[in-house]
Order: C-alpha cells, then structure tokens, then sequence
C-alpha cells in the first residue's frame, strides 16, 4: 500500500506560492460532488489545486469525469446538474472574469469559409482593447499562429463540409490560437491533443507550456488529456487521475510510478507510464482481456485498492496541506479586465467576418439566388403576357400569394448555414469574445447586401415578364415586399435556431410555423371566413402574409380597371376597379394604405431579431439561476447523497 508514499521534494507551496501570488491564479477544489438527475454521481468527493507557473493533467477511461471536472472548475456545468463542495481562486469564492481565463472546447467550431489568418485576426480585432493599435492585435495574432505552427497555412481556409480545408489537427491549433490570444491566466484545455499524432502533441503541448515564462507571469493550464505520448505526459507538473469519478491518484507525475507500484502494479520498463495507469484502471474491456493482468484481480477491485491507497497516503494529506495553506495565504480579488474591444468595434468586426462567409459559403445564398433566379424564370413563363381581361384578376392574385410565400419560403434554406454560426456564436459567447448584441447587429447587417440582391433579380424576372402593373414605383416596392418578407423567415429562423439548435429539427419547425402562416394568411380562406377563437384571432393577426398578401394585393389592383363579367344589361358597369376587386373578391382592409402593410413588415423584423436577443439572454440567465438553484438544493441533500454512494466492490477482501 502507498500509505508512506514520500512527497517530491520541492511540492512545499512556500517559494512557488511567493513567486507567482502577486499575479497568478491558484485554483483549489475540495470535496467537490456533482451529480445529474436522478442523483447518479458523476463526480465524488474530489479534493486538488493548481498551481501558477505548472500544467495540470487530468486522465482517466472515457466516461471517467474528465470533461465534467474540467467544465465545473471553469463554472461551466450544465443546468440539469447538481455541484456541491467548494471551488476557491486564491482563497476565495469568485466568478472567473473575462481576459482572466479561457477555454479550448473539444470540438473545434470554427467559421469554414475563413482561412487562418483571418480566423485569427478578426478574433484578435474583437478580443484585443481598443488601446491597442491595429497593427499591434495583427502582430499579436501572427506571432500566435507562429507559436502553434501555422504559419506555412496561414492563408489556407479552415474548411469544411464539401470543402477541403485544414486537417483536424490544425483545427485543433487554430482554436488555441483563438483562445490564447489575450494570454490568459487560468487556461482550461479539453482534450488539446484530439486529432495530432505524436509529434504534432508534443510541439502544441510545448508551446502551450512554454506560455508559463511569458511576461513573467505564471499561467495555470488544466488539460484533460485522454493518451498523451511519453514525452507530452513529462511537459505536465502534476497528474489528477479519475475512475467513475473517483480520485485514484492526484500528485507530481513523477511519483506516480511509485504509488502504483508500492500497491502492487508497477508499470513494466519501457512502456508509458501514461498507458499503464490507464489500462489499470480501466475496466470497460475487462471482459476481453486475458486474466492474469495485475495478479488477476479484476479491475473494480484495483480501482477501489488505489482509490483507498490515496485516502490513506502521505501525498494525500499534502495535498489537503496545500489547499489548507493557499486559502489560507489567499490572493487578489480577479478584476473584470475592461479593456475589451467596444460595443462599435464588435458590431464592426462581426459584420466584415459575417460579410465574408456569406458570400464565399455557396449554400448561404448562392445556390439560393440561382434557385429563385430559375424559379421565377419559370414563374414569369407560366403568367407571361397575364393581359388586362377579367380571368387575369385571378392570375393576379395567385401570382401575388406564390411570391409572398413560396418564393420567400425558401428562405429556410440558410438555415443549415446559420446553424453553424450560431455555434461559433456560442463558443466565442462562453469565452467573452463579444456580446449577444453584436452579434446580432452584425449577422443583420452583413445579410442585408445579400437579401436585395435575391430579392431584386427575382423580383425583376417575375415582375416584368408577366408584364404586371406599369411603374417602376410598384417595381420597387413589389421588391421591397419581397426582401421585407426574406427578412422575416430569416428572423424567424433565428429563433427557431436559438430553441431548436439541430439544423434538421429546425427546419421541420420552421417550416410548420410558415406553413401555418400561410395557410392563415388570407388567400386560401378569406380573413371573414376564418374560424375566430384560433385562426382569426390571433394567428391571422400574427401572420406576417396578412402583410405580405394585402401590400402585394393594393401594388397590384390599386389603379387597374378589368372588364366586368356581369351583363351590362342587369344596371351594373362594363368595368370593375382594382379597388372594388380588392373589397368585393379578396376583401381586403382598404382603411390604410399598403405603406402602412410595410411598416408593419419592417417593424416585424425588429421585433423578431430583437426576439432572438431576448431569448439568448433569457437563456443564459437561466442557465445561471438554475444552476445556482441546483447547488442549493444539493447542499440540503448532500450528506444523504454522500451516504448512498458506496463503492462497488467495498464488500471485496484482496485474495493472495
């Protein structure tokens, strides 16, 4: 057993905690429990720190709590878990602030149609102070794709879907690049090595620990790391190894040979000590293995042997000495840094990235212009030369609804494209990069170019072959309709996409919500005909086709004189105005003007982006209160959930 496991020399806090008080982080947790619904545990009783100035690797099989600690110490959990103990920065209770800390997620969300260098810069633009000169962030920003290797790639996009760009790896570079930029204090890593080979984990995991001696200050690096070579796993100061969310080992790397062999699983000469600890403790493939690994005993039995060998360990009291005496030294309070790039700097930046995806993503609105460009080609041949007699009343009127809701329902078609956005948005979001409101002045901004021209050219082709009502004033504003409405399923699809982040599930909504618009909308069932206790009130009120149908409708007949099918003879007049089809035929409101049906479009837009505003904001306080929410419950309950929770194969007795 490890119980008189000597400490390494030198792991006494007193120099290192001198040196570094003054401006690095120290992060302690201890007794530290989360669970998720039902009361299952996923993590149980972990006690450690992190120092400044050292990297801290976290390891374990998979599904052992590694990205779980990792998401709690960064005050990332989710909000359908449950955390109790306590997670102290220097000594205190503190929430980590912007240009403090940063977090590499595991998945690299990433904008495809960029390529390094401006992936990079435009995040050096919006992370970076507005003190600082854009040639400054523009050097901060290559000497960082340097550091990571990526200079021989700095004009290569990154690349995605249907498009060959950058390799896995380099992606992986390309997000530490992003996050490393404000040379944070406290950097979190999930999995920074997911997709190198060997050579490629050793240069990153290098660079990210030679990040310790710039500016004299100490930076504190938590990586969870599932299988790091020989020479990566030597870069890290201290291991904190898990199994089903136990600590089976937290202490210096270089005594964890000497723990596991004085329990008896001595690591074998020249193998990695990182691949013997895993394949000890991991019992997912126990089944498969021959008996006879590590006297053969079965796995549960050795996790629970080691989980209970570091309980009653030397090191295992050290580490409690050392939480002790850094909440006891203490430390600064983190300030909020300021000196972020302002809110028009942010609303600039975004627009220029957002402009530049938009129109090299060829799915954004490319394939769409051409698609509504061969659609109203179609559309124009099949109501060509719709004449002035009366059966062209009708033609009219169809041609108007075909525009208002199929041509613009395809607006959906972005929202693949916008999905994908959305979770760089949210990346960036968690990091502090920029506001909700930026973001969304920016993607509005950035679309309008592209909106006009899908709305113009269409618009020109369906109008003119038809050869619809004379003047370019109703051109204009038959053009106008049809961006107002581009607008608003691109606004409504925003929405969906802030509830129903899966692009396939969106889409279905989406399309439902415009099905049920259109249906309302009164064209296939005249607004007096409606069922009034859902359809009339409120939905065709709500429905922006309402809008659409009435201001396309007035554009149209407003000024037009067409044949009367009713015999001269019966007293009634051989015309009919266009005003008179549009109360007799279509009964439409003719109380206000149809400028007033594009105000009404128009204040729909604002009132949906600003919709999606609420709702992201909505979302993350509530996150925020729930998860406060848990924690409280979860310290009523503890002792009870403590108590329940008992090891496997405690009842076991070690044979031999």
């Amino acid at each position: 057993m490890a119980e008189n496991l000597n400490p390494m020399p030198g792991s006494d806090t007193g120099s290192r905690s001198n040196r570094f008080m003054e401006d690095g982080v120290f992060l302690t947790w201890d007794d530290l429990w989360v669970t998720v619904a039902g009361g299952r545990p996923i993590l149980q009783g972990l006690a450690g720190y992190a120092h400044p100035g050292e990297l801290l690797a976290i390891m374990g099989p998979s599904g052992c709590g590694k990205s779980t600690l990792l998401d709690t110490l960064a005050g990332r959990q989710g909000p359908k878990t449950r955390q109790g103990g306590d997670i102290l920065i220097n000594g205190r209770k503190q929430v980590l602030a912007y240009g403090t800390s940063a977090y590499v997620t595991q998945d690299d969300a990433l904008i495809s149609t960029l390529t390094v260098r401006e992936a990079v810069y435009y995040s050096a633009q919006l992370q970076l102070p507005d003190t600082m000169a854009k040639s400054e962030k523009n050097e901060r920003a290559e000497m960082t794709i340097r550091e990571m290797g990526l200079q021989d790639s700095m004009d290569t996009r990154i690349g995605g879907w249907g498009a060959k760009g950058l390799s896995g790896g380099q992606k992986r570079r390309v997000s530490i690049c992003i996050e490393i930029l404000t040379r944070p204090k406290l950097l979190f890593l999930d999995e920074p090595t997911s997709g190198l080979d060997s050579a490629a984990s050793y240069y990153v995991m290098s660079r990210i620990a030679s990040m310790n001696q710039k500016d004299n200050i100490g930076r504190t690096i938590i990586a969870s790391i599932h299988q790091p070579s020989a020479e990566v796993f030597q870069l890290f100061a201290n291991l904190y190894l898990l199994s089903a969310g136990k600590t089976v080992y937290f202490g210096p790397v270089s005594a964890a040979n000497e723990f596991f062999a004085l329990n008896g699983f001595p690591c074998p000469s020249l193998r990695n000590p990182s691949d013997h600890f895993l394949k000890t403790i991991n019992k997912d493939f126990e089944k498969d293995i021959e008996l006879g690994f590590a006297n053969g005993i079965p796995t549960q039995e050795v996790i629970d042997i080691l989980v209970k060998s570091y309980k009653s360990s030397d090191i295992y009291q050290m580490v409690q000495k050392e939480i002790a005496q850094i909440c006891k030294q203490g430390g600064g309070a983190l300030q909020k840094n300021k000196r972020r790039s302002g809110l028009f700097n942010q609303c600039h930046v975004l627009t220029r990235r957002s402009f530049i995806n938009m129109s090299r993503d060829l799915g954004y609105y490319w394939l769409r212009l051409g698609i509504y460009i061969s659609l109203s080609i179609v559309l124009g041949s099949v109501f060509v030369h719709i004449g002035m007699d009366n059966g062209s009343i009708q033609a009219r009127g169809s041609l108007m609804m075909f525009v208002a809701s199929f041509l613009t329902f395809m607006a959906i078609g972005g929202f693949p494209s916008f999905v994908e956005e959305m979770k760089v948005f949210e990346r960036e979001r968690l990091n502090g990069h920029y506001g909700v409101t930026p973001f969304v002045i920016g993607n509005t901004l950035s679309a309008l170019p592209f909106l006009a021209l899908v709305a113009l050219i269409p618009g020109a082709i369906t109008y003119f072959l038809p050869r619809l009502h004379p003047g370019y004033q109703h051109f204009l504003f038959f053009v106008i309709i049809i961006f107002a409405c581009m607008m608003l399923v691109e606004s409504l699809m925003m929405i969906v996409a802030s509830v129903v982040p899966n692009f396939l599930m969106g889409i279905i909504v989406g399309a439902g919500i415009q099905g049920l618009m259109i249906l309302v909308g009164g064209f296939f069932r005249l607004p007096s005909d409606l069922p009034k206790p859902v359809f009339k009130f409120p939905l065709y009120y709500i429905a922006f086709h309402k809008y659409a149908y009435q201001g396309l409708f007035k554009n149209e007949f407003v000024g037009l004189t067409f044949p009367n099918n009713v015999q001269a003879g019966n007293g009634s007049s051989p015309t009919i105005t266009g005003e008179e089809i549009l109360k007799q035929t279509w009964r439409i409101e003719m109380t206000y003007s149809k400028w007033v049906d594009l105000a009404i479009l128009f204040a729909m837009v604002v009132l949906y982006r600003t919709l999606f505003l609420i709702i992201i904001k909505t979302t993350e306080k509530k996150k925020a209160v729930i998860g406060k929410f848990m924690s409280a419950t979860w310290k009523d309950k503890a002792q009870v959930t403590k108590a329940n929770v008992v090891p496997e194969s405690s009842t076991k007795k070690r044979e031999g």
